[in-house]
């Protein structure tokens, strides 16, 4: 007997806001299977208002607000029977996140729940990187967002630790260089800390930027990107202007200045943990929250 069932997931997050609807394909004595219906995109930059003034604009207020109204549209014309929504980095540094969440849920009753750096990477690692993962090789788990990248390492199919970096791409945007460079030293001497013990170690990465680095590298999906391929890609993003990353690269102009510091983040990683080769599942805190809805994490 098969049966269908409809999860959404909104990831509200510090350069986008994104809503993604999943069909959870159940038969007897079988793995669920989940594949995306559809992805939704809003390009609501919480980041930009946040990590310069310290608090969400009253204008984005209002598009998310809109944003959030529209989602539930969605959701209802798809018949999605479970949803959640989760705000990370943005919204929970902003000293009127909760009076937004709270005002959001008045007007549209969608309830957000702000997570902490700690508990999104725990939601993005729960979806599956079976694929992947080789049973006994040692990998850097990678999640560059907007206001944070969470790191996870893990051997032999096990969590060894996890951190969380207030080192996200728009962030880095409005920071000073000074900061910038601080920041960068403390992620270098976290990750040469944790991986000085270990021979061979691959990257697996998440994240916007990097998908659309890996769909530009034309890749088979399940193969990896390697160093020297994505600091070639780094050089040459690096050296185009913002406009001509978005009329000759086809990117979105909220992509097209954030691609260049998540690459640099990925290659850095890279660099300090010795890692050759990267890879990138696409998937990501979206598809976690479906994942941990489903099986009663959340």
């Amino acid at each position: 007997m098969l049966e269908i069932k409809k999860y959404a997931a909104i990831d509200i997050g510090s350069n986008a806001i994104r809503l993604l609807i999943a069909n959870i394909i159940i038969e007897k004595d079988k793995e669920p299977q989940f594949k995306k219906s559809s992805l939704i995109r809003v390009p609501i930059r919480l980041g930009a208002d946040v990590f310069v003034s310290g608090n969400i604009s009253s204008e984005n207020s209002d598009r998310m607000i809109d944003a959030m109204k529209a989602f539930k549209l969605l959701m209802k014309i798809n018949g999605v029977e479970k949803y959640k929504a989760c705000a990370t980095s943005a919204m929970r540094e902003a000293t009127n996140g909760k009076e937004i969440a709270d005002n959001i849920y008045a007007k549209t009753g969608i309830e957000i729940d702000i997570i902490d750096g700690e508990k999104e990477a725990a939601i993005i690692f729960s979806t599956d990187l079976s694929e992947l993962i080789e049973g006994d090789a040692s990998y850097l788990y990678v999640d560059v967002g907007g206001g944070s990248t969470e790191f996870t390492l893990f051997s032999k199919g096990e969590i060894i630790t996890s951190k969380s970096f207030k080192m996200g791409t728009v962030r880095l945007l409005n920071n000073k260089k000074s900061e910038n460079k601080i920041i960068f030293k403390e992620v270098q001497k976290w990750i040469e800390e944790n991986t000085k013990n270990i021979k061979k170690i691959s990257l697996i990465g998440s994240g916007g930027n990097i998908n659309r680095i890996f769909k530009m590298s034309g890749r088979t999906v399940g193969k990896p990107i390697s160093y020297i391929y994505l600091n070639a890609q780094y050089q040459f993003l690096k050296q185009m202007s913002y406009k001509e990353r978005i009329s000759e690269l086809s990117l979105n102009p909220d992509r097209a200045d954030v691609i260049v510091p998540a690459t640099k983040i990925y290659l850095s990683a890279m660099k300090w943990s010795g890692a050759g080769k990267i890879y990138v599942p696409k998937v990501g805190l979206a598809d976690g929250i479906i994942k941990s809805l489903y099986f009663n994490r959340l």
